[in-house]
């Protein structure tokens, strides 16, 4: 559940604040990426740098499909902030899965 939605582990736990603090920064990141007309990595095995953003993106969750679904991550690479909105939708991609990671060791009792 925490992949699906970013803070949602913390929001199961009990952790209301950390989780919508999460979630609200998270969505807020990968929203500004797409604002920037950043655009997700294909799956392309051939280019295993193009192949780890494209594992990166896929981690924001649900939302990394509701993009691809309805084609809202065109980034134009000639626009001025294209290489700064990828940053975020990798960034955001990747701090999420350090969040389910949070989470997870808060579940197991180590935090």
């Amino acid at each position: 559940m925490a992949w699906l939605l970013p803070g949602w582990g913390h929001l199961w736990l009990g952790r209301f604040r950390t989780g919508l603090i999460l979630l609200i920064a998270l969505l807020s990141m990968f929203t500004i990426g797409i604002g920037l007309e950043g655009s997700l990595f294909p799956f392309d095995t051939e280019k295993p740098f193009i192949f780890l953003g494209a594992l990166a993106n896929l981690g924001i969750g649900a939302l990394y499909f509701f993009v691809r679904f309805f084609n809202l991550d065109e980034g134009r690479v000639v626009a001025v902030a294209y290489e700064h909105g990828n940053t975020f939708l990798i960034v955001s991609g990747l701090l999420n899965f350090l969040v389910i990671l949070d989470a997870y060791d808060i579940a197991r009792g180590r935090k």
